[in-house]
């Protein structure tokens, strides 16, 4: 590839030649067969933008409110583990390319550096992404570590009762990083001659007893609002406001947990409606493009979240190509907005997209 990237896809391949392929193919990778990978990204495309005309789109404004907390475009970054693998400076980069972009920061539980290494590093509004260990004092303890950090709200990712099979961790016999928020807490050295390390490492700490009545312990240990990741029907989404959370996030964890789960922007509609407004809900998978964004948008996500691709700009350039891909997703939504007849994100509705069902319906 010749020249600066022009698009986010375009870091993908920049990620490729400088990571060692181990790590390169544990970011890139996915479940078995990968299909919910693919199909976490191609079922964008077989949504279609219906654009308004003769609309006075001289000011556009992307900014929006997320749990409080003012945004300049509906982005979160997707917490996502071990950034230190794809760059030394880790999520600090991560914090810092959030910061300067005006949007906020998910903390993978899993991160590189510490807790207190990202909060000091920069004024980014940054969520905390939590599992829940068989010891529950760990979590516990990361989560009000969190807090006292000065972390505005808590991600429970809840689609992990055991870790996916990701066969190219396997094949490459992934080693488990360093988790230096843990030391002095639980050890997090495993051996395995059974291929990842890290699916080791998981297999003995993840609690796969975690169910709907453990949201009430998660609550009581903190007061920050309780997102839950990894909802991906109306029954579950309704099951979540129930036990009181303060918002849901459409995810299937990046494609690497469960193989043939559905690509979310294909079940983002069934929750928003299940959910009727009593909390924000929140698109994680498949975000390559601004006219992605504007889709998630209209068919209800309040903001979306990205992962793959601000790892694969941290891989390349460092902080400035975190900084390069969410400008790039700004940029394009910016222009998609203008072109589609929308000054701000509340303009964009329903009616601004059509999905291949409605398609089908249409020629019958």
């Amino acid at each position: 590839m010749a020249g600066e990237p022009v698009n986010v896809n375009e870091f993908q391949e920049l990620a490729r030649k400088v990571l060692p392929k181990m790590y390169y193919d544990f970011f890139a990778g996915g479940a078995e067969d990968e299909y919910t990978l693919k199909e976490n990204v191609e079922a964008f495309h077989r949504i279609t933008i219906q654009p308004r005309i003769l609309v006075d789109v001289s000011r556009i404004d992307m900014s929006t409110v997320i749990l409080g907390h003012k945004t300049a475009a509906p982005i979160i970054l997707s917490p996502s583990a071990a950034h230190q693998l794809a760059h030394p400076e880790g999520e600090v980069a991560t914090a810092r390319g959030a910061a300067a972009c005006n949007v906020i920061m998910g903390l993978s539980f899993m991160s590189t550096c510490t807790v207190e290494e990202v909060a000091s590093s920069c004024n980014a509004v940054r969520f905390f992404q939590t599992y829940v260990y068989k010891r529950r004092d760990v979590t516990e303890f990361m989560v009000r570590r969190a807090e006292n950090n000065g972390f505005r709200a808590i991600i429970l990712t809840a689609d992990t009762p055991r870790l996916g099979r990701r066969e190219a961790d396997i094949k490459n016999k992934m080693i488990s990083f360093r988790l230096r928020n843990f030391e002095g807490l639980i050890s997090t050295d495993v051996v395995s001659d059974k291929g990842s390390n890290l699916a080791a490492y998981t297999e003995e700490t993840l609690d796969p007893s975690l169910c709907w009545k453990d949201i009430a312990w998660l609550k009581s240990i903190t007061k920050l609002p309780i997102l839950i990741k990894g909802v991906l029907n109306g029954e579950d989404a309704m099951k979540a406001i129930e036990a009181g959370v303060a918002g849901i996030i459409v995810s299937n964890h990046g494609a690497r947990q469960l193989d043939y789960s559905p690509a979310t922007i294909s079940v983002l509609e069934e929750l928003v409606q299940a959910v009727q407004g009593k909390a924000p809900v929140l698109l994680d998978g498949g975000i390559r493009r601004g006219t992605d964004i504007f889709k998630a948008l209209a068919l209800g996500a309040k903001a979306v979240m990205i992962g793959r691709p601000v790892i694969y700009g941290l891989a390349a350039k460092g902080e400035s190509g975190v900084k390069q891909v969410i400008e790039m997703l700004k940029n394009e939504l910016e222009l998609t907005m203008a072109l589609a007849g929308c000054c701000s994100v509340d303009d964009i509705t329903r009616s601004h997209v059509e999905t291949e069902k409605e398609r089908f319906l249409c020629k019958m």
